[in-house]
């Protein structure tokens, strides 16, 4: 079991570096996303400095990066037919592709926030508790249009949902804690703004 858990952790990792929106703003002839607008490495940030459909395909690619870590590991369990809990190594992987998406070996460890790719491997992970959470970000972004405001609202949810839906579940628990943590903390000067009242609001149309 051991042995899964790590090579589908590293091969998470390494699929969460592959930023989707630093690689799009060089092949579109910008300068690294990381220096333009928020300087975040995100889709929020692409939308804003990039435009539409360059945020598209972020957001595609952030979303396939996190569901693909999730069939790797689980794809790796039933091959070599480990015995134990199947769910162990995709939690891992959860963690290691997020990690990686904000913390990126191929970019100097400077990504983005992880929200994308959180959601996409809660969808495999639970697809349920995906669409409450995705409901919630919805919600209070259509009343407020802060994204930064949405995103950790849902992220702190997350580890209760689990709590309530998978109370059995110490692993599951505490990876839906430790995404919340992450989120919070990327999230950090957004709150400050928040707080302040300076955080920049994100519109669709003008």
């Amino acid at each position: 079991m051991i042995s899964i858990i790590l090579f589908a952790s590293a091969i998470a990792y390494f699929l969460g570096s592959i930023n989707t929106s630093i690689i799009v703003s060089k092949l579109m002839g910008k300068s690294d996303i990381r220096t333009q607008g928020s300087g975040n490495a995100g889709a929020t940030n692409t939308l804003r400095v990039l435009g539409k459909g360059a945020a598209l395909v972020v957001v595609i690619g952030d979303f396939l990066k996190g569901a693909l870590a999730i069939l790797v590991a689980r794809f790796a369990f039933r091959f070599f037919e480990v015995s134990g809990n199947e769910m162990i190594p995709q939690y891992f992987a959860a963690l290691s592709v997020i990690v990686g998406h904000i913390y990126p070996v191929f970019f100097g460890f400077r990504g983005g926030k992880g929200i994308m790719t959180s959601i996409a491997t809660v969808f495999m992970l639970d697809w349920e508790i995906a669409v409450i959470l995705l409901l919630i970000f919805i919600t209070i972004f259509l009343a407020t249009r802060y994204v930064s405001l949405g995103s950790c609202v849902s992220s702190v949810m997350y580890p209760v949902l689990v709590y309530m839906f998978h109370s059995h579940d110490t692993y599951f628990i505490a990876t839906a804690a430790v995404c919340a943590v992450l989120a919070v903390y990327k999230h950090r000067s957004n709150i400050q703004r928040l707080i302040r009242g300076t955080e920049s609001k994100t519109y669709f149309k003008k």
